[in-house]
């Protein structure tokens, strides 16, 4: 395995339990504060939340791993043999299914469609009580899962080649 490679595995590890940590506080606390609001306040906030989470580097991390992901998982499958190179190639592709997959087709519609509501209207405080919250809860919390796999996959798929050299093709 070459160097650069090798980092980009480390770095990618770093990288998907900081993204899983994120997604840990709004599972852990953050989701269950909001709601506590009644509804009005909580809107407001994950509204905000929303557009926030675009311009940080949270966003940056959380795209930049998708792309990264998809590296690792060739690399994986392709680049390697045996055990590390099964590791490897499921740890990107976990985080790619189960965390940007899972994003982009359950906790994106919810945001866009909270987006739409004025935060002071009935239907606004039942869609956040009654659907957002505990379905968008869910579904971060697969992705909080995911991003832990995909850095324990990874770290034993690299420790799986410093034991074993002949993991490399």
């Amino acid at each position: 395995m070459s160097t650069v490679f090798y980092f980009l595995m480390q770095f990618s590890i770093l990288a998907y339990a900081l993204v899983g940590g994120v997604f840990l506080a709004f599972s852990d606390f953050i989701m269950r504060s909001l709601a506590q609001t009644g509804g009005h306040g909580g809107v407001e906030a994950m509204q905000v939340i929303n557009r926030e989470v675009f311009r940080w580097v949270f966003m940056t991390l959380f795209l930049g791993m998708a792309a990264v992901s998809v590296a690792v998982a060739a690399y994986g499958g392709f680049g390697l043999t045996g055990p590390a190179g099964a590791l490897i190639m499921t740890a990107g592709l976990v985080y790619l299914i189960g965390c940007f997959g899972v994003t982009v087709f359950f906790n994106v519609p919810m945001n866009e469609a909270l987006a739409g509501m004025e935060t002071t209207s009935g239907t606004a405080r039942e869609y956040w009580l009654q659907t957002y919250v505990p379905r968008w809860t869910f579904w971060n919390s697969v992705r909080t899962v995911a991003c832990v796999v995909s850095a324990a996959l990874l770290l034993l798929g690299l420790l799986w080649m410093t034991q074993s050299p002949s993991a490399t093709a």
